[in-house]
């Protein structure tokens, strides 16, 4: 609120305030989002060796699952670290979902076609309520899915993720459309722009990630990797995959 209220000093249109907030957002968060870009560059690497161990290892997904750790641990990459960048973003989405529904500061203020930012905006009335949706169209809740899906398609390109979980990326942007169709325009509008800064930041991130360097840092972590301190999580990982492998042979 204290970057919103010191925004609104300067800048009189409460829409380009939220454009001139998400630019400030995704600034702020650029080394976690580069951090997580590289870390999905190194799972791409990776990718034609993990679908050669799956393919090896058949319908046993525990043996699958260790030799792709033994792999990781090889190279020394974390499957993890591109999570934990994402986790640490999500406080700051949270925040602006609590805030943009309380804000008295948006209350009458329009933006383009919507007139008051601190509701939701209506650009056509339906005749009949359609469940959980409304009677009434959104158009930046609209914006907001079409940009969300935009975003899943170009993360997918970029992921290993594969199967259900793909799917779901498509899925959420619209189950999010009847959530949001009646949630204030502002915070629908947010989400549009913070999605469409989000795909420009990767591509721009995308220009200075060199895969074939990191490559050649992988295969050096490769040759490295009997002299390389395990980590902690490594190491409880494995314990833990060894005692679920002892108690299945048990069985």
């Amino acid at each position: 609120m204290p970057v919103f209220n010191f925004l609104a000093g300067f800048i009189p249109n409460y829409g380009v305030i939220i454009i001139v907030l998400v630019l400030l957002v995704k600034l702020v968060l650029t080394p976690l989002t580069y951090r997580s870009y590289v870390s999905m560059a190194k799972m791409r690497v990776l990718q034609p060796e993990l679908a050669e161990i799956k393919q090896k290892a058949g319908d046993d997904a525990a043996k699958a699952q260790q030799d792709q750790m033994k792999l990781y641990q090889q190279v020394g990459v974390s499957p993890l670290s591109g999570c934990i960048p994402v986790l640490l973003t999500m406080p700051i989405l949270f925040a602006m979902f609590s805030f943009f529904p309380s804000s008295i500061e948006l209350r009458q203020q329009p933006f383009l076609w919507a007139n008051d930012l601190s509701t939701y905006d209506s650009v056509l009335n339906l005749a009949f309520a359609i469940p959980f949706y409304g009677s009434h169209v959104s158009l930046f809740a609209i914006l907001m899915t079409l940009s969300s899906i935009a975003y899943a398609y170009y993360n997918n390109q970029l992921t290993t993720i594969e199967g259900p979980m793909k799917t779901l990326g498509y899925i959420m942007p619209v189950v999010f459309l009847f959530v949001m169709n009646s949630f204030p325009a502002g915070l629908s509008f947010y989400y549009f722009v913070s999605n469409l800064a989000t795909i420009a930041q990767q591509l721009i991130i995308r220009r200075f990630v060199d895969e074939d360097k990191i490559k050649a840092v992988l295969e050096e972590n490769r040759k490295n990797a009997g002299t390389r301190k395990k980590s902690k999580f490594q190491t409880r990982l494995e314990e833990a995959m060894k005692a679920s492998e002892e108690v299945k042979k048990k069985k």
